[in-house]
């Protein structure tokens, strides 16, 4: 894959893993240890990433730019 594609994938990776606890976490809870536990996360987590990945796509430069502002530039090397 091209680096070009490397935001796009690492958005894509992170909203799964991200949504994918997330609902886990929320179902378990929610639900306990049920039958059919598998099934009912999947049916949580697909709509859930449906909305995670675009959202990724659009607030990760606004974060970026965020923690840029926040946090110090480092400091350059003596010469």
């Amino acid at each position: 894959m091209p680096p070009r594609f490397a935001p796009v994938l690492f958005g894509f990776i992170l909203s799964a893993l991200m949504s994918g606890i997330v609902s886990a976490v929320a179902v378990l809870r929610n639900l306990g240890l049920v039958d059919g536990l598998p099934g009912i996360w999947i049916n949580a987590w697909l709509p859930s990433w449906a909305i995670a990945f675009p959202t990724v796509l659009v607030v990760a430069p606004i974060a970026r730019r965020l923690v840029g502002r926040l946090v110090k530039a480092p400091a350059s090397p003596a010469r």
